[in-house]
């Protein structure tokens, strides 16, 4: 089960999503990335979030240790916002904390450039995205993490962010895609350019993804994360849709398999292009001004990094 800690100092808010986490300390001595259930995107963002975050770890994908965090929103009093402390007040009990990569880096498309990425290992996480139809992992948001960026030892490839995965579950009852063999459109994953190895990554991972392992992952979703979901009597009842959904799916792995990934060249020409007929839209007295969608403030010097 995920072990339980509770939050003593509020450190600060994460302003790089719209849910607005926040970074705590907890009793034991760790520093967690704390989602809070009041959040916009509501309790099923948090239930994707332990689905795929576990179902990574166990497959042998780099993704932070979860916890579940119990948040007393007295201990963050002094945040001047006062949108965030009512999203504080709205939680108030047990909330989802990720382990706190000191350091950690976002991988930008321009690091992405030059970041060596194994083929199969970008298989794996392509491959693990579209079992949980994790459509928020592109080229310009790659929910992916370089640590660490300190010291010697070479960076490596984090998972994190799955909020937006298993977009099934917000509608059970056979709209909104959820045909387990339904097949998405991942051509502009942030990893595609990297030649994913995704039909060695299937012929690996899928074996192990067993409806024993599922059963596992899905209780360690706390039960009022998934209570009263309609068309469901019990949290039990939830879980094992949730089994029986992933099941079905990595069984029709053949139907939904992406491989049509496009070249760095055809990434950069619909860039291009995408960019031509933004300029176009623009009134005249501002098409001087850079267009900065999806590309970071200010360029960084990670050569000291990647070697």
């Amino acid at each position: 089960m995920l072990r339980e800690v509770t939050a003593t100092r509020y450190v600060e808010p994460l302003r790089s999503g719209g849910s607005v986490p926040g970074v705590v300390e907890a009793d034991d001595l760790g520093t967690y990335v704390v989602k809070f259930t009041g959040s916009a995107q509501g309790r099923k963002a948090l239930v994707a979030e332990v689905i795929v975050g576990e179902l990574a770890r166990a497959l042998g994908l780099r993704f932070p240790e979860l916890v579940l965090v119990h948040f007393d929103p007295a201990i963050a009093d002094d945040e001047p916002h006062q949108e965030v402390r009512g999203l504080h007040a709205a939680s108030a009990g047990v909330n989802l904390g990720m382990d706190y990569l000191p350091g950690a880096r976002d991988l930008t498309p321009e690091l992405a450039r030059v970041f060596p990425v194994d083929p199969l290992e970008a298989g794996r996480i392509v491959w693990l995205d579209a079992l949980t139809v994790n459509v928020d992992r592109t080229v310009h948001s790659s929910n992916l993490m370089l640590w660490p960026t300190l010291g010697v030892t070479p960076p490596s490839l984090w998972l994190i962010d799955h909020g937006a995965a298993l977009v099934f579950h917000h509608r059970w009852d056979g709209s909104d895609g959820s045909d387990p063999a339904k097949a998405y459109d991942f051509r502009h994953h942030a990893l595609g350019h990297h030649a994913p190895d995704v039909r060695a990554a299937d012929a690996e991972l899928a074996p192990r993804v067993t409806e024993d392992l599922l059963r596992r992952i899905l209780a360690e979703v706390p039960d009022a994360w998934l209570a009263d979901e309609p068309g469901f009597a019990t949290a039990d009842e939830v879980r094992a849709a949730y089994v029986a959904y992933l099941h079905a799916r990595v069984r029709s792995s053949a139907a939904w398999l992406p491989t049509d990934f496009p070249s760095r060249e055809e990434l950069a020409a619909e860039e291009a292009l995408r960019a031509a007929k933004n300029q176009q839209g623009r009134p005249a007295w501002l098409r001087q001004v850079p267009d900065l969608h999806g590309k970071p403030a200010a360029r960084q010097d990670w050569s000291v990094h990647l070697g």
